[in-house]
């Protein structure tokens, strides 16, 4: 049988140090927008772009230079009819040595296609993971979703522009 879960991978000339420490630093990857810590077992955070996804990560596996997996305790999503739909899925980074590279393998666990956010989060995931993390990798600069101050995230959700 086939998996289905979204995986992407890739290899880089750093060190699996260099490729653990850019996956734990979340916020110069995926976004600024991460409240609480991403770098320790058991540790628990928050994400959230403007009103469109916000979801509580656990830290659930955190092996040095090895792998690092976060479960998805709450998800909010305003483009999909099942709002939660990550809720209890898994987000896991492992990392390898192959051909005298480094090896990251990101796969979302249970994010299958059959879930309506499947095309748009595996296209997200592929521009954060594969574009963002990997040049955060390579060139020590990230791509994450900037930091938007509450005020100016109010007037996003509204679409707005000051009149």
């Amino acid at each position: 049988m086939q998996k289905q879960d979204y995986t992407t991978t890739f290899q880089v000339n750093q060190s699996p140090e260099q490729v653990f420490k850019a996956i734990n630093n979340v916020r110069g990857w995926w976004s600024e927008q991460i409240d609480g810590p991403t770098d320790k077992l058991n540790a628990e955070f928050n994400y959230h772009y403007k009103d469109v996804h916000r979801c509580k990560l656990k830290i659930v596996e955190f092996i040095p230079n090895k792998k690092v997996v976060w479960l998805v305790l709450e998800n909010h999503f305003n483009f999909t009819k099942d709002k939660a739909e990550w809720t209890g899925t898994k987000i896991s980074f492992d990392i390898s040595q192959k051909d005298g590279k480094t090896q990251l393998t990101f796969t979302h666990i249970g994010l299958v296609p059959a879930y309506e956010c499947y095309q748009v989060c595996s296209d997200a995931w592929g521009n954060y993971v594969a574009g963002s993390l990997k040049s955060l990798i390579e060139t020590g600069k990230g791509n994450p979703n900037p930091y938007i101050p509450a005020i100016e995230n109010a007037e996003a959700m509204k679409g707005g522009k000051h009149e």
